[in-house]
């Protein structure tokens, strides 16, 4: 009896290995949405080869429009920006009075010339003219290559097999434009297609061809994604739904839609949309397509609604983690990090940390210059700085910031030499983005005046949904964290697009001079 309870408890044990070996196995041939956590909005996906690249949408971050690249359609890396600078317009610098907030790049294209090897970026900024930037590689470098006096709004670019080059755009009134061969201009346009009224606004263009059909997919915001269907570039264009009022994989979300399909290299199809996750901003969702005998694409779904995860599209190609610590090695950023507005490249460096010198004299954030973001990754995250604050002037203010257009930081003030730690809330702008309220102090912590490195962090839920939180800490010597203020509750307003980043600042009050060392930035998730 003994020898056969002995000999159960080891079959038990071999069972028990085979199932968590299953599992694991199961787990590691199935992806999660958000398929990425991040804000990246507006994204147009396509696939050169064996890698898959993304675009996205940032409005008044510069520099602009990111891409990522991905060789499983999982794991992605950040690996540059299509646009180095916003150079459009002053506004765009954050100076004398002016802001761009809100303006800038929204739903843009990108592509890869086969037969001339050049990348290509485009995408119309305030309603008025369409900037083209090119590039040799898709890592740059990039430079404005032509200026198009025609606005082809929320634009998506194909590149047909006799290398003809089209854009597919417009709001509700549906164009295609066909570029001349270097696609520095346009050649003719014509609208193909109005859309009715039982249908209403769509816009989000992105165009493709498949099987000797030409497809343009364009979304109903914020809720569905429909698919046109034409045997020419020109129409005339037949009109299937792909997502309808889909519940979203994130509980609490938008319905996923916008974005664009891609194809893998043995043939299966994915269409990669985003899913409206206030306050943390617009994060992608992947789910399969198929194709049906009339040539319109079907989406997987699952129990009626975008499935929270799939099987892999193909073998797991992991990159490096998109959180951990930057050191600022230098002599760059990472692609990872954005300026609030264009910065003043004389007021930063990056090299064995980044320092931050004051770069405008103001009493409000969202005035000033050289406030370095980075997209916060959810559902939950932390984010630590270590600080160097040895050579900062009177009336100089430098933290960490939740920012947005509600916004709260903690951060070091110096007023006559007295060292304080803060938290300050109550940071806000109106919808048309002037600043309403500079901020109140809602707690403070004496330092000593010998100090010189202090730590500051942040936790914060950036999951969908009202009522979601950030709360901030800092420490004298890295390990002991003392909490500072009440409870930050984050706004889910979508009017701002942008989701909430980390903000990195460091401004006057008084004159300029002083200067802070970012030596690390830290985010971990929970």
């Amino acid at each position: 009896m003994l020898f056969e309870r002995i000999a159960g408890f080891l079959a038990l044990g071999l069972f028990t290995c085979e199932v968590l070996a299953d599992a694991a196995d199961n787990a590691a041939d199935s992806f999660d949405n958000p398929v990425i956590w991040e804000d990246l909005a507006d994204l147009d996906i396509f696939r050169v080869d064996d890698a898959y690249y993304y675009s996205a949408s940032t409005m008044h971050y510069s520099p602009g429009a990111p891409i990522l690249r991905s060789y499983d359609l999982v794991d992605w890396e950040y690996i540059g920006h299509s646009v180095p600078t916003l150079e459009w317009s002053s506004k765009y610098n954050l100076t004398n009075n002016q802001r761009a907030y809100v303006n800038g790049i929204w739903a843009s294209t990108l592509r890869y010339h086969p037969r001339n090897r050049k990348w290509y970026w485009l995408g119309c900024i305030e309603f008025g003219k369409t900037y083209v930037y090119t590039a040799p590689d898709v890592e740059g470098p990039w430079s404005l290559a032509s200026t198009l006096d025609t606005c082809l709004y929320d634009a998506g670019m194909l590149i047909d097999d006799d290398d003809t080059m089209y854009v597919a755009y417009g709001n509700t009134q549906l164009s295609v434009a066909q570029l001349s061969s270097d696609g520095l201009s346009i050649v003719k346009t014509q609208q193909v297609y109005q859309s009715p009224s039982n249908i209403g606004t769509l816009e989000g263009s992105r165009m493709y061809k498949r099987d000797g059909e030409y497809y343009i997919l364009t979304t109903r915001p914020a809720t569905s994604e429909y698919v046109l269907k034409s045997s020419s570039p020109f129409g005339s264009y037949s009109i299937k739904i792909l997502a309808n009022s889909l519940s979203p994989p994130a509980r609490g979300g938008g319905n996923p839609h916008q974005g664009g399909i891609v194809d893998t290299p043995n043939g299966d199809w994915y269409y990669m949309a985003f899913e409206d996750a206030y306050p943390g901003g617009r994060v992608p969702v992947l789910a399969p397509i198929t194709w049906g005998s009339d040539g319109f694409p079907t989406l997987t779904t699952s129990n009626g609604g975008w499935g929270a995860s799939y099987p892999r599209p193909v073998s797991a190609h992991p990159l490096p983690s998109l959180v951990g610590t930057d050191s600022f090695s230098g002599p760059d950023l990472s692609h990872q990090w954005e300026w609030n507005h264009n910065p003043d490249p004389t007021k930063y460096s990056v090299s064995s940390g980044l320092k931050l010198s004051t770069a405008t004299v103001t009493n409000d954030l969202y005035a000033a210059r050289n406030t370095l973001t980075h997209r916060i990754h959810g559902p939950k995250s932390t984010a630590t700085i270590e600080l160097d604050i040895s050579n900062m002037a009177d009336g100089d203010r430098a933290g960490l910031a939740l920012f947005r257009d509600q916004s709260a930081w903690v951060g070091i003030t110096n007023d006559g030499g007295a060292l304080n730690v803060a938290m300050v809330n109550g940071v806000t702008m109106d919808t048309s983005w002037k600043t309403t309220s500079t901020g109140r102090t809602a707690a403070t912590a004496d330092l000593s005046s010998n100090t010189d490195t202090v730590y500051l962090r942040c936790e914060v839920d950036i999951s969908p949904g009202n009522g979601r939180t950030g709360t901030f800490s800092y420490s004298t010597d890295g390990s002991r964290f003392t909490d500072l203020g009440p409870a930050f509750s984050l706004t889910t307003d979508w009017r701002y697009f942008i989701g909430y980043r980390w903000g990195l600042f460091s401004y006057a009050t008084k004159a300029l001079g002083g200067s802070v060392t970012i030596s690390s930035f830290t985010q971990a998730t929970s």
